[in-house]
């Protein structure tokens, strides 16, 4: 009876521990955010175990069904498309219900993408606040304006068609020369980080229309 969080590579599938292999390889049942993307996953690694959907649309739905095989003695590994289960990705609700019932719960280290964004950009890593994404609609002024106010470095996370538009307003909230990183397709092959002002970013990418997954590491206000 266990719940594993098993962190899945970002991009460049070599980045999986070993022993992450060996723990998926023992699990009774593998949750999957998208049974299509774990399975490319697991057939890179040879692992042939039952595959659940466990994602957003579902969690609520099957939480207690997935309790209930736990508690009989099952063991289940938590497999999110790219990262870390629980950031910015399902896992927070079947972990805290497992906490609740007294259910083991073990995340293993492993890759995540706001770490080497962070790392990589040469923005202070000493403090920082990891945010997520910002509210599309609802909040999102009020977001901007607690950022402007926060001393430590941020990072968030962004999808290529509400970057350009996010940086803009990043530049009229925290200021046109305040320093940012855009991180993008960490691991893959045409990985790559940009570091100017939050003005010249916006620029450079309306543009270049980006693709890919996106982190941004923006510096504190001073």
């Amino acid at each position: 009876m266990r719940l594993y969080l098993i962190p899945s590579p970002i991009g460049n599938l070599g980045d999986i521990t070993y022993r992450a292999v060996e723990v998926l390889k023992q699990a009774d049942v593998i949750l999957c955010e998208d049974t299509r993307t774990s399975g490319f996953l697991l057939k890179h690694y040879d692992i042939q175990k039952p595959l659940t959907p466990y994602h957003q649309h579902n969690e609520h739905k099957v939480l207690a069904h997935l309790v209930s095989q736990l508690q009989a003695g099952k063991t289940f590994a938590l497999l999110t498309d790219a990262g870390t289960p629980g950031i910015s990705d399902p896992g927070f609700l079947l972990i805290r219900e497992c906490m609740r019932n007294g259910i083991p719960v073990e995340c293993l280290p492993g890759a995540t993408a706001f770490v080497p964004a962070l790392v990589q950009s040469g923005i202070p890593s000493n403090r920082f606040v990891f945010e997520g994404f910002l509210p599309v609609k609802k909040g999102r002024q009020t977001a901007m304006k607690k950022l402007a106010e926060e001393e430590r470095t941020i990072i968030l996370y962004e999808s290529p068609h509400r970057l350009v538009k996010t940086l803009q307003e990043l530049a009229t909230f925290l200021g046109p020369e305040r320093q940012g990183a855009v991180c993008r397709e960490l691991t893959k092959m045409f990985e790559e980080t940009r570091v100017e002002s939050l003005t010249t970013l916006a620029a450079h990418y309306e543009a270049n229309p980006p693709k890919g997954e996106i982190v941004m590491v923006i510096a504190g206000k001073e």
